[in-house]
């Protein structure tokens, strides 16, 4: 018995002229009609793998991964600084177009972020440099400082507590490391609205008190705190 050939399946034409008008692969620079520019990896005629791509408008510059058309895995952000050159704005994670995962934003030469990001805001663990010296480590949500968290001043003094709205807001301890003193209680908007004040370290602070700070008499101090404390807490949920 002959054997046959399995007849060929020919595609439709507009199939075949599909496919190769798509663009994949390693591309040469492709241009938008805006004027932005990518050079870089196509995959099923989007951005997928390495590449740059270059803003008109403003000249700013992505050099990263892609994914599906979209920035996405790691990537840098930088806009022209001026003076023929670029300064980074922000290294790091990527997603659907945004800041995501852990990453790096230059708001200033010496103002930055580093840490969490989701959604292209600073949001879980992430410590922030400014620009006095201050620093602040601990929680973020929503672009804010929310959570546990320490911040320390130029002068060492630092505050351990809660933060809320990116403020100062529930149980806290305040150092003040130059005086050799510590206050614990309760803050609202930034503000001690009750607590203790004690002595700590005081023998080692840089400019201590003239005198030590006296015990408290009270009869029951720990109820005293116990019910002041309770007409600010409620207003931290």
């Amino acid at each position: 018995m002959p054997h046959l050939k399995d007849a060929k399946t020919k595609q439709p034409p507009w199939k075949e002229a599909d496919y190769l008008a798509k663009k994949r692969g390693v591309r040469h620079t492709v241009y938008s009609v805006n004027g932005d520019e990518y050079t870089g990896e196509w995959q099923e005629n989007r951005r997928e793998g390495k590449g740059t791509y270059k803003w008109k408008t403003n000249g700013a510059i992505y050099d990263g991964d892609w994914k599906k058309g979209k920035r996405g895995g790691f990537g840098t952000y930088s806009l022209p600084d001026g003076k023929g050159s670029f300064k980074k704005e922000y290294s790091g994670g990527w997603k659907n177009d945004m800041r995501h995962g852990y990453g790096t934003r230059f708001y200033s030469p010496d103002d930055y972020y580093e840490g969490e990001w989701y959604a292209d805001k600073r949001c879980g663990w992430g410590r922030m440099y400014y620009a006095d010296g201050t620093i602040y480590e601990g929680e973020w949500f929503d672009d804010e400082r929310n959570g546990e968290g320490m911040i320390r001043y130029t002068n060492e003094n630092r505050y351990e507590g809660s933060w809320k709205n990116d403020k100062k807001n529930g149980p806290g301890k305040y150092f003040f490391l130059t005086t050799g003193q510590l206050h614990e209680g309760v803050w609202v908007d930034d503000i001690p609205k009750c607590g203790t004040m004690k002595d700590f370290n005081r023998e080692s602070a840089p400019e201590p008190t003239q005198y030590p700070i006296p015990e408290n008499k009270l009869a029951d101090l720990e109820g005293v705190l116990t019910e002041a404390e309770d007409r600010f807490l409620p207003e931290q949920d």
